[in-house]
């Protein structure tokens, strides 16, 4: 109990970026943003074969999995309140995050959920963004910076798009991977 309360402190103090990510990323495509992670420790449950991953885990081999259905654990720190059809989660590290959809026998994300621990089973999905769409998106931020002098916001979107570049970089890609999750189901663990 005390590592969630720990966790949740954490998420509402060092969020600032992950929370940039996602409202860049939701406000582009409706997709949350996120970057591979190092950890890659998997779980496997002990009624059959099927793999339970760690989002920090999950977002290291997402590539290999896109278009499968997987089971995540993560922990939720937005629900759409409007519609309640989609949630984002992070994992331990708190250094990516994703978007779940609701789908299948999901009927929605209620509020009461931010904070709490679920196992998610989805179809992972993925959406590239090429150098292009970035340039553009830069020189979009760049002119309502001018026009609105939204220094902060702009300056925190600029600093996500000099994310991606450097990720693409990392990774000799020419795009940018945003993976996000066509919910199932789910599980409460806390």
């Amino acid at each position: 109990m005390k590592k969630t309360t720990n966790l949740l402190m954490g998420l509402r103090t060092r969020s600032a970026m992950t929370m940039a990510v996602a409202v860049l990323s939701v406000a582009l495509f409706s997709c949350g943003g996120n970057k591979k992670t190092e950890v890659a420790d998997e779980q496997t449950l002990s009624a059959g074969t099927e793999k339970v991953y760690e989002l920090d885990s999950l977002l290291t081999v997402a590539d290999t999995q896109v278009d499968d259905t997987v089971k995540v654990i993560g922990y939720v720190t937005h629900t759409c309140k409007h519609s309640g059809k989609r949630c984002f989660i992070v994992g331990e590290s708190q250094t990516g995050s994703m978007r779940v959809e609701a789908k299948g026998e999901i009927g929605g994300f209620n509020r009461e959920l931010v904070g709490s621990k679920l196992e998610i089973t989805g179809v992972l999905k993925e959406r590239r963004l090429t150098k292009e769409y970035i340039d553009q998106l830069e020189k979009d931020t760049e002119l309502k910076q001018k026009e609105d002098g939204a220094a902060e916001s702009c300056a925190a979107e600029l600093s996500n798009i000099n994310a991606m570049r450097q990720w693409m970089k990392d990774h000799t890609k020419d795009f940018y991977a945003i993976y996000y999750m066509d919910g199932l189901n789910f599980t409460t663990l806390d």
